[in-house]
């Protein structure tokens, strides 16, 4: 299984893992409620202050469970639905916007320095 992550929605900066070479920072997590997750050392795999991303995308969708939740994050056509917010600052106001994927997965980042650039984001 392979790492997940996002760009935030206020700063749209990659969220890295702890396990990247990339420093980690607090992140917050929203949902339509006004309820808030706060991460401070990101693992990678979905879970932000105890609380499963695809989870709570799956809840806020009156659906159950991670899997649906990545089902219905990657449904081919996408369905109208709430998505969680992602952020570096706990005082936002919610959107109904889906957080951007990170290509580097919060982990696979290089720069042009790098042998394999062109394999890496």
């Amino acid at each position: 299984m392979g790492f997940f992550s996002w760009e935030t929605q206020d700063t749209n900066e990659s969220i890295p893992n702890h396990y990247s070479d990339r420093s980690v920072f607090t992140v917050y997590m929203h949902d339509h409620l006004g309820n808030v997750w706060k991460e401070d050392k990101y693992e990678g795999y979905g879970d932000f202050g105890g609380k499963d991303y695809y989870e709570l995308l799956a809840e806020m969708n009156g659906l159950e469970g991670r899997e649906e939740g990545i089902e219905l994050a990657f449904a081919n056509p996408a369905r109208p639905c709430l998505f969680p917010n992602l952020t570096r600052r706990n005082d936002w106001k919610y959107k109904n916007q889906q957080p951007e994927n990170c290509e580097a997965q919060g982990y696979f980042y290089c720069d042009e320095t790098d042998e394999d650039y062109g394999e890496c984001w």
